[in-house]
């Protein structure tokens, strides 16, 4: 499953979290997958894209994490995956 993790770095400072991840890497535990990420241009917030099929898995990492940030996870699905359900809905005259 996806996630997009919504992480607001604390004081809009990404150095020790970039500090952080230069000395002991994402430290994600095993099975929660990091595929992609962008940082809002202030430093405001960091936009990842995670797949996992345990949610606790996030709870383990964000441990690793909380003084830094605050984070807000949210499920999602793919855009194609979406138009696929929506257009059999509507094939079926829903």
């Amino acid at each position: 499953m996806l996630f997009m993790v919504i992480e607001r770095f604390n004081n809009r400072d990404p150095k020790e979290v970039y500090r952080r991840f230069r000395e002991k890497g994402r430290m994600t535990p095993e099975g929660l997958k990091y595929v992609d990420s962008w940082i809002e241009v202030n430093f405001d917030r960091c936009f990842q894209l995670m797949e996992c099929d345990n949610p606790v898995l996030f709870q383990e990492w964000i441990l690793q994490w909380h003084d830094l940030g605050e984070f807000e996870i949210i499920p999602v699905v793919s855009s194609k995956q979406t138009a696929e359900v929506v257009n059999k809905v509507l094939e079926e005259g829903q």
